[in-house]
């Protein structure tokens, strides 16, 4: 399977490339400037009685801290339970995500997402089937025993680093659609206090393993400093 690409819907596409990684994730990133984060009837996932919901005695430190003794590979192994998560939670709103209610996978800040495939070939196409090649993608990559081996004794491969930040790319895009896109859903179902939760242990832990770079989490840097600031 390819990769993702992100680009402005807007008319301007002259957006700042990145280089390569040795997995051949090229990205290309829109820049959110212009866009009035203040505007909390686009945004209600910024709203105070909306981010300050989160599920209660949740040690986020804990969560996310590597603990004593354990390689960071094997951290980062561990941690792709995120996938079982988020899958879970985008299943659960699948039936509001389809190709005519959502033509194209955005996020906020007019981002749009673009599927890249094995040949290179980017792929403009709707939110639930570039997310159905970003899933597919991690649970093949996850079920690979030369990526994420299980038996021991066995390493993991070089560029593992390289390939855990394509996922953990993934899994922030997921959740960026849902809010940019879904998130009176999420509220009328009453799982915005799980999604929040969910959003901020996915972007500590990132943080924490310099697992994004600033341009990937730019589209909900609002709600990043909103959330941290909830403590």
């Amino acid at each position: 399977m390819g990769g993702c690409h992100s680009y402005p819907s807007a008319t301007k596409t002259d957006s700042k490339t990145l280089q390569s990684t040795n997995i051949g994730s090229e990205k290309l990133f829109a820049s959110s400037r212009g866009v009035n984060n203040n505007n909390l009837e686009q945004r209600p996932y910024l709203q105070q009685q909306n981010v300050c919901q989160r599920i209660p005695h949740t040690d986020m430190t804990t969560l996310t801290a590597l603990p004593p003794g354990v390689d960071k590979a094997e951290w980062l192994a561990t941690n792709m339970a995120f996938f079982k998560n988020i899958n879970l939670f985008s299943s659960a709103l699948s039936e509001f995500c389809t190709p005519s209610t959502c033509p194209t996978a955005c996020g906020p800040g007019n981002t749009v997402y673009v599927w890249t495939d094995d040949h290179g070939r980017k792929l403009k196409c709707s939110a639930p089937l570039y997310f159905d090649y970003a899933m597919s993608y991690i649970q093949e990559l996850l079920t690979d025993e030369d990526v994420f081996p299980t038996k021991a004794g066995s390493v993991f491969p070089t560029g593992f680093i390289f390939l855990v930040q394509k996922v953990f790319l993934m899994f922030f895009r997921t959740l960026a659609h849902i809010y940019c896109s879904h998130y009176r859903e999420t509220l009328e179902l009453g799982l915005h206090p799980h999604l929040n939760t969910l959003f901020k242990h996915l972007t500590l832990f990132c943080k924490q393993n310099a697992l994004l770079e600033p341009e990937d989490t730019e589209p909900l840097q609002d709600l990043i400093t909103a959330l941290e600031q909830q403590g």
